[in-house]
């Protein structure tokens, strides 16, 4: 039973590792110095970290809500 729990949590870490990378990748395509004033180059980094977290966070739990879904299907029959 506890070797699920860790198999799980070992796969959500992953996952959301996974996600923020993909997502800083994508960001930093992005023009972010037109939106932020000269000379706020730290502002800059910390909006990028915190849009990472935000955006990586809510489609690595969207992928893995759906993966425990489509696991319980076998439940439902």
């Amino acid at each position: 039973m506890f070797e699920n729990f860790g198999q799980q949590s070992a796969v959500s870490i992953v996952v959301h590792l996974l996600f923020f990378a993909i997502t800083w990748w994508t960001l930093m395509g992005l023009r972010m110095d037109l939106l932020i004033k000269p000379g706020k180059i730290g502002h800059a980094k910390v909006l990028m970290i915190l849009l990472t977290i935000a955006i990586g966070s809510a489609v690595s739990n969207f992928f893995l809500n759906y993966l425990l879904w489509a696991q319980q299907l076998q439940f439902m029959f």
